[in-house]
């Protein structure tokens, strides 16, 4: 079994969610986006993703499935240094500053020539700048609305912290689903290991309470040949 650190998980949930909102102007957009897919035995699977210049790209994985629950991940910037080098772990989260260009990161499973690996990850891109146009589309209507009791400043933030909070309630609902999917996993592999285990266990009973009756028996046999 791989312990799952439940308590901790949930009160670091619950400590993002009622942790104040960042302000209207410090707050800063944020893409987010997870898949999941097969990597069989004895290949590699790389993946780019284009990222701007004062950026932050943010990378959580995890082995869902697969014996050992172990991959390689690489994660390689555009001009081909290794960044992260993770050698055969079941989980992990970095988070670099990026620059301009495609950054490149990789799950290898050609150390293992049976089984394949299930695998999960999460990229989250902070300061991609997509949305800072947006707000300041918002703000050409500020002006001319001293009179009105709330401003659209006002109505900005609001509607930025209800983002925010939205943003990390759906980061933490994938991660927990990533975890209950690899305990259910965990937990399948081993329902079916005591039920083999079980099995071997009583044909060997059925094997020895065979073979004890037919010694007892044969204790009890006369063996004496009678006279004709």
């Amino acid at each position: 079994m791989v312990p799952v650190p439940w308590l901790g998980l949930l009160l670091g949930c619950l400590g993002l969610l009622l942790s104040p909102p960042a302000a209207a102007a410090e707050f800063s957009p944020s893409l987010d986006s997870d898949f999941t897919f097969t990597l069989p035995a004895g290949r590699r699977e790389c993946f780019y993703q284009p990222m701007r210049k004062e950026a932050s790209l943010e990378l959580e994985y995890q082995v869902l499935d697969g014996a050992g629950l172990d991959v390689d991940f690489h994660l390689l910037s555009p001009k081909g240094e290794t960044l992260v080098f993770d050698e055969r772990k079941s989980d992990g989260v970095h988070t670099v500053e990026t620059e301009d260009g495609d950054y490149m990161f990789c799950f290898d499973n050609t150390f293992s020539t049976i089984s394949e690996k299930v695998i999960f990850f999460e990229l989250i891109l902070d300061n991609m700048g997509d949305d800072g146009q947006d707000q300041e589309d918002w703000k050409k209507y500020v002006t001319g609305t001293d009179l009105l009791d709330m401003k659209l400043e006002d109505i900005l933030e609001s509607i930025n912290s209800v983002k925010a909070r939205l943003s990390k309630s759906v980061q933490i609902q994938t991660l927990l689903r990533a975890f209950e999917a690899r305990d259910r996993n965990i937990q399948e592999s081993n329902f079916d290991r005591v039920n083999f285990w079980s099995m071997v266990n009583l044909g060997v009973m059925v094997v020895v309470s065979a073979v004890q009756v037919y010694m007892l028996k044969s204790l009890f046999e006369d063996k004496r040949k009678s006279r004709t």
